[in-house]
């Protein structure tokens, strides 16, 4: 079970990220783009998911495309899932409490990849070379 301690170290190790709040809660960024962030239910989102939405903590991760963020779900609807209100958008929604800390880990990193510049993203692919083998 990870903790929001879990994001904040994971992405404490990340090079160029800053936290400023977006919606009230707090958002991560590489170089203005926002990768991870504190999503919480709202009341039409309990709406949509009826007895499916859940109870804990719900991170946001942005991801290369939709058809990461559905092969996420397909891969564990425990831990991921989305609403209609990301209907098109490339963003999963991870149960933090559901989520271990190694594979929390994996998809936030995989996030900031995504989002960092080509250059910084190398830069910390070659400073971190398993990284580029999971990546492969």
């Amino acid at each position: 079970m990870a903790t929001w301690d879990d994001v904040r170290r994971i992405v404490a190790d990340l090079p160029e990220v800053e936290e400023r709040p977006a919606w009230g809660n707090p958002m991560w960024r590489v170089k203005g783009k926002g990768f991870v962030w504190d999503r919480p239910l709202r009341k039409k989102d309990r709406a949509d998911l009826g007895d499916a939405a859940p109870d804990g903590e719900i991170l946001g991760v942005r991801v290369p495309d939709e058809g990461v963020k559905h092969a996420y779900i397909a891969d564990d609807p425990s831990i991921y899932f989305t609403i209609p209100h990301f209907d098109g958008y490339a963003a999963v929604l991870v149960r933090l409490d559901d989520i271990g800390v190694d594979e929390l880990t994996e998809v936030v990193v995989e996030a900031w990849l995504d989002r960092a510049p080509p250059k910084l993203a190398a830069a910390y692919l070659e400073q971190h070379p398993t990284r580029q083998q999971i990546d492969d």
